[in-house]
């Protein structure tokens, strides 16, 4: 077990140091309230632009991206316990959506924007962790959005596609300067290694967490599965899992031209 894990907990190590490095040089950054529009239940109970908002229904929010990510997640309902803090003191508002004018779509009638902050080196590490941890949360939740049906597979990617997107990146950092492309690579790497950490844990045959289970079944019954058995399931995962890969390359090489 600790053999076929060390792949994918090496994966995750390596998110942390990338994630560690990033925030240490570029910083990171928290969700901080923009503005507040008059009318909204924000409003009504003293929400105001500077406030940093700390939790969003019992979740706590380190970074940025973590409550980015809560809004770009569908199926969220019309209100929200939000918790923010302003001169050292927290505030837990309940948001309501709400209509605005002659709009015909809800919404909670707050803006947000990213303060960017620079830290020490422990700091670097603990917000390092909290880098990592979102995107693994975000991989979850793209697979929890693909098996529900609200992403198809026509939206996965292989390595044609992480090409393009390592050009693409490339070519939005490089008028920056070499800084700026390095921690932009950094930064699509850690996406790639938390990508590869839960991928492979996943209890599928042909990957390790599908090894992983035969491992803890064998535990649990005090004799191993039968290797011709065991071989068999691999097997077929390993056929299925090629012609997924040589689906997605196909597209991948098709959005080329």
């Amino acid at each position: 077990i600790s053999v076929i894990a060390a792949g994918p907990v090496f994966n995750f190590i390596l998110a942390l140091l990338m994630s560690a490095i990033l925030v240490g040089a570029a910083g990171y950054a928290v969700p901080v309230i923009q503005e507040v529009e008059p009318g909204s239940s924000g409003s009504e109970q003293g929400l105001k632009k500077g406030d940093v908002i700390t939790q969003i229904n019992g979740k706590n929010i380190h970074i940025y991206e973590e409550f980015q990510l809560y809004n770009l997640t569908p199926g969220k309902e019309d209100t929200a316990e939000l918790t923010v803090e302003r001169d050292g003191k927290e505030q837990t508002i309940q948001m309501e959506k709400r209509l605005f004018q002659d709009e015909t779509t809800k919404r909670m009638g707050f803006t947000y924007s990213a303060d960017v902050e620079k830290p020490g080196f422990f700091k670097s590490i603990q917000y390092g962790a909290y880098t990592a941890k979102y995107w693994v949360e975000y991989t979850l939740e793209c697979l929890k959005m693909l098996l529900t049906g609200e992403v198809g597979v026509n939206q996965l990617s292989g390595p044609v596609g992480i090409v393009e997107v390592v050009n693409d990146t490339y070519d939005a950092a490089a008028p920056s300067g070499w800084s700026a492309v390095i921690l932009s690579m950094m930064n699509l790497g850690i996406l790639i290694s938390a990508n590869l950490g839960v991928m492979n844990l996943l209890p599928l045959p042909a990957l390790d967490g599908g090894r992983l289970v035969f491992f803890i079944l064998e535990g649990l019954r005090g004799k191993p599965v039968k290797k011709e058995h065991e071989g068999m399931v691999h097997f077929v995962g390993m056929i299925l899992l090629m012609l997924l890969m040589v689906y997605v390359m196909f597209k991948d090489i098709r959005g080329l031209f």
